[in-house]
């Protein structure tokens, strides 16, 4: 799959990587990589207690940096700095990776899993109204239907189909963060279709890795590294490679090309299935119990997904 995804990110012309991949195989690609970040999710429970977030986020998209380095390197990708891309690559860098992980992270101290979650459940809504101002996208009535129907799946998942809990649901200042790093998201994936349509996506995500991954130095000298690393075991280290190798350069690369073709309010619907991808990994590996009503909220959310793709 990497290696179908590498030759699709080495051709320069637009027009020629549409002719490349067809629709279905991009939305393939797509449940791949909700499926990488929903894996994220586990291998980020586990891997906190022993690193602390910036230097997680930090090595994370360190050696995804390195790795995408090496591939564009054996590809013959051509990626050198051009100077009139220089401001993509900042925009995208800071706002869609530094901008987008920082307001997480942040958001978490102060609001509940519960709050958070239905927030970013929010984000194919948000990416779909940006688009409709600034690419002029049409929304049609089916399109517009999934991504509700979808939405309501999520929180329905998310609060077990229990009603109290939105009736409880309260606003605080975790919750305005989280609502910025979904609009910084959805900002970043339209940008990219503006902006970033003449750059490959290999060498989009490269640089944009590159950029969080400086920016993220001063917070992680902050975190004093040197004093902890060396007391994390070793699943740890390799839950970061984790992270770094399918989340982040396959999960990426796939988002960037999903971006370009299909759109970035088609493909941030995929967005939707991750909470279906962790429910079902934490049961294959944490052992939790699989509610009934989770299958049902599970089918709402791709069908929503499903009405969303077919809405040509």
């Amino acid at each position: 799959m990497e290696e179908n995804i590498n030759e699709k990110m080495n051709e320069k012309p637009a027009a020629a990587d549409a002719a490349a991949i067809s629709p279905k195989k991009i939305y393939l690609l797509m449940v791949c990589a909700a499926l990488f970040w929903a894996g994220a999710f586990i291998a980020g429970k586990y891997t906190v207690p022993y690193i602390p977030v910036f230097t997680l986020t930090f090595l994370r998209f360190f050696y995804a940096t390195v790795i995408l380095y090496f591939v564009m390197k054996k590809r013959s990708v051509d990626f050198r700095l051009e100077r009139k891309k220089l401001p993509v690559y900042l925009f995208t860098g800071t706002v869609g990776m530094f901008g987008y992980h920082v307001l997480f992270f942040t958001a978490l101290r102060y609001t509940t899993a519960i709050n958070s979650s239905i927030i970013a459940a929010t984000n194919p809504m948000v990416t779909t109204v940006l688009a409709l101002l600034f690419l002029r996208n049409r929304l049609g009535g089916k399109r517009g239907a999934g991504i509700l129907l979808s939405f309501v799946g999520v929180v329905l998942t998310i609060t077990g189909a229990d009603l109290d809990v939105l009736r409880r649901f309260t606003f605080n200042a975790g919750d305005l963060l989280m609502l910025a790093a979904v609009a910084s998201w959805a900002v970043y994936s339209v940008y990219s279709k503006s902006r970033g349509k003449e750059i490959a996506p290999i060498v989009l995500t490269y640089y944009s890795f590159l950029v969080c991954t400086i920016l993220l130095i001063p917070f992680v000298l902050y975190e004093r590294p040197w004093e902890f690393l060396s007391g994390v075991p070793g699943t740890a280290h390799l839950a970061v490679l984790y992270m770094s190798v399918f989340p982040s350069v396959i999960g990426y690369l796939v988002q960037q090309t999903a971006i370009r073709e299909i759109g970035p309010e088609k493909a941030s619907v995929f967005i939707n299935l991750v909470p279906v991808f962790s429910i079902l990994l934490a049961v294959l590996i944490l052992g939790e119990a699989l509610e009934p009503v989770k299958l049902l909220t599970a089918a709402l959310i791709i069908a929503g997904v499903l009405i969303c793709q077919r809405s040509d």
